[in-house]
């Protein structure tokens, strides 16, 4: 039995250029040299040289170095550290959620993000807004026809500035010819098609400026060949708003972006995991990945355990978790993601620091 859906069509979308931001990257963004706020001390101090030198041993052997975090990094300007870390080799992979996309994206295309949600809600314009919802994702249904990942194809997007729309009768012949023999790109054809003639868009290039490109984290990954996933949950962003949104060619490149994740996940023995402000999507991404990976390393006869954890986040912990886990009358028991990475194996370190601060100092640590 069908239930009632709501109809996006219906919505009164406005145009980015009548939203306040509250935050401009080329005002506030950190560039790799920035001074700490808080300079570390102690066991943030150990945790930090700990981290660089494991990383350093990991570039030397091969082994993964993953940057996973949640959308604060990207909001707290920090896009010059990022390419600086991928420029430089130090990370092999970068994985974010559908909200550091948006964020990123936006301050490639107009050099400014963040809204006012609680205003925005009570006046039913929050997430309702033409060209990010309608680019990302328009760029996610290409993206998803062409192969591509969710991060993947936002970086392409931005890194040429445009997009190249087939024409109706090319995605018909492609259906037909691939029906039988390539099903799943037969599918992602006819969404493409769909979404075409939904919004009635002409063949050839869209063209699309993105005039603070150099400040776009996809786009740099893109350029230098870097895995860059997004693990979304559909309806957890305000893309999600836009009547352009097709949520099956998300799934198409989200599944693309876990599996992208999951390989790095099975080359991380000898390698380094860090986590930064990401209490949800990175712990629950990367249990499953590393479930699946010791189960192919198992079938070979191996197992991973030398694997290193940085977990980084506000939160204060009173617990070492070094030693185990905590009891359940401990407070610390209910930090859920350090109780979720402790059980992962190999060596987990926590870190209470603030998202810029950590990365300030890794960076630096790297460059010394």
């Amino acid at each position: 039995m069908p239930h009632p859906q709501f109809d996006r069509h219906k919505l009164h979308v406005k145009p980015l250029s009548a939203r306040k931001d509250k935050v401009y990257i080329e005002q506030s963004r950190v560039l790799p040299d920035a001074p700490g706020t808080h300079p570390f001390t102690g066991t943030g101090e150990k945790v930090v040289r700990e981290t660089v030198e494991r990383i350093r041993r990991a570039r030397e052997t091969g082994k993964s170095r993953m940057l996973t975090f949640g959308a604060h990094s990207i909001k707290n300007c920090l896009a010059p550290v990022f390419i600086k870390l991928m420029e430089d080799g130090w990370v092999t992979h970068l994985a974010t959620n559908g909200a550091g996309i948006i964020h990123d994206w936006e301050f490639a295309f107009q050099g400014h993000s963040s809204e006012d949600v609680r205003a925005n809600v009570d006046r039913g314009e929050f997430g309702v807004w033409e060209e990010t919802g309608f680019y990302l994702n328009l760029a996610l249904v290409v993206g998803a026809w062409r192969g591509m990942g969710y991060g993947e194809s936002v970086g392409a997007f931005v890194e040429h500035e445009g997009l190249d729309i087939p024409t109706e009768q090319a995605l018909l012949d492609e259906i037909h010819e691939q029906a039988a023999v390539a099903p799943a790109q037969a599918a992602a054809a006819a969404d493409l098609l769909d979404r075409i003639r939904t919004f009635e868009l002409d063949p050839g290039w869209m063209a699309v400026p993105h005039p603070y490109k150099r400040f776009g984290i996809q786009s740099a990954a893109y350029r230098l060949g870097i895995p860059f996933t997004s693990h979304p949950m559909i309806g957890h962003d305000i893309i999600y708003n836009h009547p352009m949104n097709h949520c099956a060619a998300i799934g198409r490149a989200a599944q693309r972006d876990f599996l992208a994740f999951a390989r790095q996940v099975y080359n991380l023995d000898g390698g380094v995991y860090m986590s930064i402000g990401s209490a949800v999507m990175s712990p629950m991404i990367f249990e499953k990945s590393l479930s699946m990976s010791q189960n192919l390393l198992i079938q070979q006869g191996r197992h991973m355990d030398d694997h290193f954890i940085v977990v980084v986040d506000l939160q204060e912990s009173h617990w070492d978790w070094a030693q185990g886990e905590p009891p359940m009358d401990n407070p610390d028991y209910y930090l859920r993601y350090n109780k979720s990475f402790n059980r992962m194996g190999g060596q987990m370190r926590y870190v209470t620091a603030d998202n810029r601060d950590f990365l300030l100092a890794l960076v630096k640590g790297l460059a010394g």
